[in-house]
């Protein structure tokens, strides 16, 4: 069989494995005190107070918005270059999104444009910035004008978890923002197969999100609101427990956490590999024609996520497509990422047009990412590396 060479792909090594089964053989697999282990990890790690692990970060995105109030007429402000999650998770709160252009250097959310778009948006209850990448957005600025505006803020930082600001604290650490979200998928940071996880500083919105994971649930220390049928005389009923608000199921697994917490203690060392590969990328590529690697400006910030170059694919006279099915015929596999929201059929049929956003289009159409990912060998690499600069003379 052909050796493929993936764009994005998981490390798990025995540490994982022991770490799952201990949890399949010895503790519960859900609702145990794995997702909390996880939690104090993650809140020891970036700095911040409390975490809310999730089923996905999807779900973390849809509660994050119910946290803070999210409704109906409300407008909450994000990039058009992420995917579709990060804008989908405001219809689901039967709110508007709304989309404000990309910065042509770092293809996160420009703080100039922002504020413009806000003050065309009275409506606007918050903004969600997108880590594009896993470069963390310019957060200092954007919180200015957050408070400026009196908006809440979410910082979508899927692609994020081990990158740090501008000022050397950790993303996640919420100082910039009333909530941090991190994907737990595969080719993230790290893996727990699916998941996510929320951080915040704030009791009342953490409190929020503990109740709204598990069918608006809070067993652990939600005030009784009937305590005629909460306490037997003065003792509190050791099975009671009350549904407060309309929640959701998004709970993750024990096993899931376990293995996120193994993950998380490898994470120093995956960071440090990535970066070891964006800056051969970067080397062979500098003086590479028609080629442009993105965000070479900001390398000691990121989680590098991804590698993402820019391409004329005018000049070079071969299309996006073919190039990557050429690239494919080799055993590469490369990613587009992404196609601008407003781009999606259901978007259009909202009325979102993309011919409002010209960087984030210009960006989209030319744009390739990379294999990355912590295993890729150095040989490897070099592979993708020549046959890049052959298919694009």
């Amino acid at each position: 069989m052909k050796k493929i060479i993936p764009y994005g792909k998981h490390f798990i090594d025995e540490d994982d494995i022991k770490a799952v089964v201990n949890v399949l053989r010895f503790k519960n697999l859900t609702q145990g005190d794995e997702v909390s282990s996880f939690e104090e990890s993650i809140c020891k790690f970036v700095g911040v107070k409390y975490a809310v692990a999730v089923s996905s970060w999807t779900s973390g995105l849809h509660l994050a918005n119910l946290a803070i109030g999210v409704k109906k007429n409300d407008e909450v402000i994000t990039s058009p270059i992420t995917f579709v999650a990060t804008s989908n998770s405001v219809l689901y709160c039967n709110a508007k999104p709304v989309f404000s252009e990309i910065n042509k250097e770092s293809i996160n959310l420009c703080p100039i444009r922002l504020e413009e778009t806000i003050i065309k948006h009275p409506n606007a209850k918050a903004i969600i910035p997108v880590h594009y990448a896993g470069l963390p957005c310019e957060m200092g600025s954007i919180n200015r004008i957050a408070k400026k505006h009196n908006l809440y803020t979410i910082e979508d930082a899927a692609h994020a978890l081990g990158a740090k600001y501008q000022d050397g604290s950790m993303v996640g650490s919420c100082k910039y923002s009333d909530i941090t979200g991190f994907s737990l998928h595969p080719v993230k940071s790290i893996a727990a197969g699916e998941g996510g996880v929320l951080t915040t500083n704030n009791i009342t919105l953490y409190k929020k999100l503990i109740r709204l994971r598990s069918h608006g649930i809070n067993k652990l220390d939600d005030v009784l609101l009937n305590k005629s049928n909460g306490f037997s005389g003065l003792i509190k009923n050791p099975w009671y427990y009350e549904m407060q608000e309309l929640g959701y199921n998004y709970r993750i697994t024990d096993f899931q956490c376990a293995l996120a917490k193994s993950q998380l203690k490898k994470l120093p060392e995956f960071i440090k590999r990535r970066k070891e590969l964006v800056f051969k990328y970067d080397s062979e590529f500098q003086n590479t024609k028609n080629l442009i690697p993105i965000q070479t400006n900001y390398r000691n910030r990121s989680s590098h996520h991804l590698y993402v170059i820019r391409i004329n694919f005018q000049k070079i006279r071969v299309s996006r497509a073919e190039l990557m099915n050429l690239l494919e015929k080799k055993g590469i596999i490369t990613q587009v990422h992404y196609l601008p929201v407003t781009s999606h059929p259901y978007y259009q049929n909202l009325g979102f047009k993309t011919s409002e956003f010209k960087e984030s289009i210009k960006f989209y159409s030319e744009c390739l990412s990379l294999p990355l990912y912590y295993t890729l060998s150095n040989p490897d690499q070099q592979k993708v590396i020549d046959l890049i600069k052959t298919f694009i003379k």
